[in-house]
């Protein structure tokens, strides 16, 4: 779930969401406790506080999340603790509203300072902790959301294109003013920024202070200018989902239901199918290749899951999960609450020979490495399909291979090239992805799953993105 440590007198408890790339927090006395940005699936936080046995007081949330429904409000009502965001937050339920410099007492010692810090939102505040009345120059750490991260920033994107420029210019100045106000020593403790797309950039980093930063960060590093243009020239694409979390989080999220699902037979499971529904098995991609229920997707547990399923989706459309056991579809549905999809239509649990009316409802598709494809291409025409992103496959990718996007693919499917395609990512997840799609529509298919950095060696020719394809490519 996550991590515990020490904060001068008090205890943190870091609770761990990886697959979104997230981390919330919980900072106590031994008596009371404060909670930042938590996640939807609260009942990991109240199952801290009863480990703990401490009294939650304060809920806290740096902004309005874009990239999950956050599960502040519901806990603050489950646990009659105050729940605190900025006052200009425009939000349809009561909360106690926070502005720059206000301080939240949580107990006899623990304080916390709203600090502006503008810039991944027009109304982020960061909470400066400090032991009872000391300065802020004297600091523990800071909860810094989506502002200043490990090694970058927050995206300035996620408002829309009309506010890019100004956000960013507003980030830049938010990072200094923490740099400025705190102690290097205070440790930084952001949301964002451990695979999340809500970072600008990603950093190898597992913990961090504020004298870290001002010698490595670029945006207390460069100047304004240079920041801004190194920044927004690295922006890429970003989950559709986030679309619908800052709309639902300014409503005020409930806590979710996490009870199973109706349980549904393979007549049922194709029924759904054949309305047009997604039925998601949730298997490795090994085990969804050597066979599969006719018309399923696969999306893993053992990767971005909720990340690419609710990039892929059309937001409200009926999910069933197919798991190999109910543990694995229950993890599933939680991760699935942290998006705002609270309800599978239907669930089943075990194999394909379960999930199937006949045989022929049954499928499978060959797996196999860059090599593989480097000896077949010396024997038959295949073609090559690359999922990655635009960012990534400016660092190189196979001469002549079509390139769309995994989020895009639903909506090109007929810019896929005629005949055997094998279809590759960076590591073999999101080419199982795209695999299943295409299988789904009837083409024949093979997964590269292997890791892209074995490509140049494998006998395929590799050039930089721009100039490796022979058909044109739209940007993500």
């Amino acid at each position: 779930m996550g991590g515990q440590g020490t904060l001068g007198p008090f205890g943190l408890e870091v609770v761990e969401t990886p697959t979104l790339g997230d981390r919330s927090y919980l900072v106590h006395d031994g008596s009371v406790a404060a909670v930042i940005d938590p996640q939807r699936d609260l009942d990991r936080v109240t199952t801290l506080l009863d480990r703990l046995g401490v009294r939650l007081v304060a809920v806290l949330e740096t902004h309005v999340h874009n990239d999950y429904l956050t599960g502040g409000l519901a806990l603050a009502r489950a646990t009659g603790a105050a729940y605190h965001l900025n006052a200009a937050d425009d939000v349809s339920f009561e909360r106690d509203g926070l502005r720059d410099g206000d301080v939240v007492a949580v107990g006899e010692r623990i304080r916390l300072t709203a600090l502006a810090t503008p810039g991944h939102t027009f109304t982020h505040l960061s909470y400066a902790l400090t032991d009872d009345d000391a300065g802020l120059d004297e600091a523990l750490a800071v909860f810094t959301g989506g502002s200043l991260l490990f090694g970058a920033t927050g995206r300035p994107d996620l408002l829309g294109d009309e506010h890019t420029d100004a956000l960013a210019r507003h980030q830049h100045a938010s990072a200094h003013r923490l740099a400025d106000l705190l102690p290097a020593s205070a440790e930084v403790l952001p949301t964002h920024g451990f695979g999340s797309f809500c970072a600008a950039t990603q950093s190898e980093a597992t913990a961090s202070t504020i004298g870290d930063e001002v010698r490595g960060n670029p945006v207390l590093t460069q100047d304004e200018q240079a920041y801004v243009e190194d920044l927004l020239a690295g922006l890429g694409a970003y989950p559709a989902y986030y679309a619908h979390m800052a709309s639902g989080n300014a409503q005020g999220p409930g806590a979710p239901d996490l009870s199973p699902a109706q349980e549904a037979d393979p007549a049922e499971l194709r029924r759904r199918l054949e309305s047009g529904e997604w039925v998601v098995d949730l298997r490795d991609r090994r085990a969804f290749a050597a066979g599969h229920l006719r018309g399923s997707y696969n999306f893993g547990l053992d990767g971005g899951f909720a990340t690419y399923l609710g990039w892929l989706v059309a937001w409200g459309t009926p999910l069933t999960l197919l798991g190999s056991t109910p543990e694995d579809v229950a993890e599933a549905q939680r991760e699935l609450v942290r998006i705002g999809i609270d309800r599978p239509a239907a669930q089943s649990t075990g194999g394909p020979d379960d999930w199937a009316r006949t045989p022929e409802d049954v499928r499978s598709f060959e797996r196999g490495s860059f090599a593989d494809l480097a000896q077949v291409r010396h024997h038959r025409e295949v073609q090559v399909l690359d999922v990655r992103r635009d960012d990534e496959r400016a660092e190189g990718a196979v001469v002549g291979s079509a390139h769309v996007p995994l989020q895009q693919l639903l909506d090109r499917i007929d810019d896929v090239p005629a005949g055997e395609v094998w279809v590759h990512c960076a590591a073999g997840y999101r080419a199982s992805i795209a695999a299943s799609l295409l299988d789904a529509a009837g083409r024949h298919v093979v997964a590269v799953d292997d890791d892209w950095s074995n490509a140049p060696g494998s006998g395929l020719p590799v050039a930089p993105g721009g100039r490796a394809t022979g058909r044109e490519d739209r940007g993500a």
